[in-house]
């Protein structure tokens, strides 16, 4: 659904004409017709307003129904899986290699990192300087 006729749908259903939007906005009668008749596509700052004029959430510009969408069920454990580090094993390994670190002073580290890199460089992991 377009904007505009959302926006119009809105405003009509909460007897409202564009006369008091515009004293709620401060936006200009004649934009909101721009806006409703899909002549011009109003900005987010702009929607936030006229969903505050409207008193209604911003996510009815965009949606039918009374209450917001359902929010999609992403699993955290796909995310952990893919992260190296996050789980087991791996993740007992990255806590020493933390701590080993923490006892370095600066020359060290670079020292290591530098031969990291290196070591990377040659498996093909890491571009090239």
């Amino acid at each position: 659904m377009l904007i505009g006729q959302r926006l119009r749908e809105l405003r009509e259903s909460k007897k409202l004409s564009q006369g008091d939007v515009e004293k709620r906005t401060g936006l200009l009668r004649c934009y909101t017709s721009r806006v409703e008749n899909g002549h011009t596509i109003p900005t987010v700052e702009t929607l936030e307003k006229y969903a505050t004029a409207l008193e209604v959430p911003m996510y009815r510009f965009f949606y039918e129904g009374e209450e917001p969408p359902e929010k999609p069920k992403l699993s955290s454990a796909n995310a952990a899986e893919r992260t190296w580090g996050a789980t087991g094993s791996e993740r007992r390994e990255l806590v020493r290699f933390a701590k080993a670190l923490s006892r370095l002073d600066d020359r060290q580290r670079k020292l290591l990192f530098v031969i990291a890199s290196r070591m990377a460089r040659r498996r093909g992991n890491l571009p090239s300087k």
